[in-house]
């Protein structure tokens, strides 16, 4: 499974590009602000969300430079901007698209060979999405709601269906939450909400929690330079699934949310109350077991990548093609022997990496085995 054609209309820095590669990684080379990254995120747009950026849809329209009174400024153009892939497939070629049109609001058009399809699950059903920025660089510092959004990435990647869970059970929250403040409602408008956040909050942290397990065996059997991780999964909705059957945690979360709803001190537990717990796991390295938080940067950066590398592992096992894999600046605070190990495990996933970076010479490992291009003003040009 790889991207064969990319187009690009009307996308941050491009105002049209039409782009033919072929299945081996991508490295996109080019001085700062040359238009690498806003090439990774337009490819992050064939997921679910607001891309790597979490951008509001209206604002990835590219913008146009104004000159007045000697001032130049950016203007937006129409908000309208699109997104299509031409993927390679075993079964052969498969088109998908999306954007968003002009003058709609932010709800994302998405069409798979020509058809419209409802939701951005339809894409992700197709083709898992998985990506490194700079800014996840601080995810362990951050509070636990980057680590949520990071971890339900990896579990969306893994099972489409999880993106409905997490929109059914977000709406649902935030009308009870809108009835709380304004104190309207009645009993029974109450308890339908609940009952909706109940059954897909149980749902959506059960995905979690299958993922978080596949994730620790998966890192436990692997050995080489990038150190494993050891994930868990903190909440009280979470302790409520190690203990019990799922049917009676969604009871035990009705009864929270309706003694909140009282005023009971504590109620009121939730998926989007959880936490994912990262400890380093390498034995007899000084790091061992502690929280990542605490561990160097360095070590931050390779933990990451190696819970990445797993999440990739775990798709092409289940599908039988690993995602892709879109990975800014991945390469410049890595030191040669985990740059080698990182390109060889792409290598070996048979992924298709769209990397970013100012230096080929980072890249160098690949030799021919990747394609490479040079970014500049919107350009690019294949070496």
């Amino acid at each position: 499974m790889a991207v064969a054609r990319l187009t690009l209309s009307n996308v941050r820095s491009y105002a049209d590009l039409r782009l033919e590669v072929d299945r081996r990684p991508v490295v996109l080379t080019g001085p700062n602000g040359a238009g690498k990254t806003n090439l990774l995120e337009a490819l992050s747009f064939l997921a679910p969300g607001r891309g790597l950026r979490g951008a509001r849809l209206a604002e990835v329209a590219r913008q146009s430079p104004s000159r007045s009174a000697g001032v130049v400024s950016l203007v937006p153009s129409p908000s309208a901007w699109a997104v299509a892939v031409t993927l390679a497939t075993p079964d052969g070629p498969l088109e998908m698209g999306t954007g968003l049109a002009a003058g709609t609001s932010e709800r994302r058009t998405i069409h798979i060979n020509g058809q419209p399809a409802k939701g951005a699950a339809a894409m992700a059903r197709h083709l898992g999405v998985l990506w490194l920025t700079p800014a996840m660089d601080r995810l362990f510092a951050d509070g636990p709601g980057s680590r949520r959004k990071f971890l339900d990435r990896l579990v969306t990647s893994f099972d489409a269906d999880h993106a409905g869970r997490m929109a059914a059970y977000d709406h649902a929250y935030r009308q009870r939450l809108r009835l709380m403040r304004e104190g309207g409602g009645d009993a029974p408008w109450f308890a339908a909400l609940e009952d909706t956040m109940a059954r897909h909050g149980i749902a959506l942290a059960a995905g979690r929690h299958d993922v978080v397990a596949r994730l620790n065996r998966d890192l436990a059997a692997v050995t080489g330079p990038f150190p494993a991780a050891s994930l868990a999964l903190v909440g009280t909705v979470d302790s409520w699934l190690a203990e019990m059957p799922a049917v009676d945690a969604e009871d035990a979360l009705r009864r929270s949310l309706w003694d909140e709803r009282r005023g009971v001190v504590g109620a009121g537990a939730g998926p989007h109350r959880s936490d994912l717990g990262v400890a380093m796991s390498a034995p007899g390295h000084a790091s061992h077991g502690q929280p990542a938080a605490l561990c160097s940067t360095g070590e931050q950066k390779a933990l990451l990548i190696s819970i990445v590398l797993a999440q990739a592992r775990l798709q092409r096992a289940k599908r039988g093609h690993a995602p892709l894999l879109l990975l800014d600046e991945v390469a410049a605070h890595l030191d040669a022997a985990r740059r080698q190990a990182l390109f060889a495990e792409i290598l070996a996933l048979g992924a298709q990496a769209w990397m970013t970076g100012t230096d080929t010479a980072l890249f160098a490992d690949f030799d021919e085995s990747a394609q490479y291009y040079t970014v500049e003003k919107g350009v690019l040009k294949r070496r």
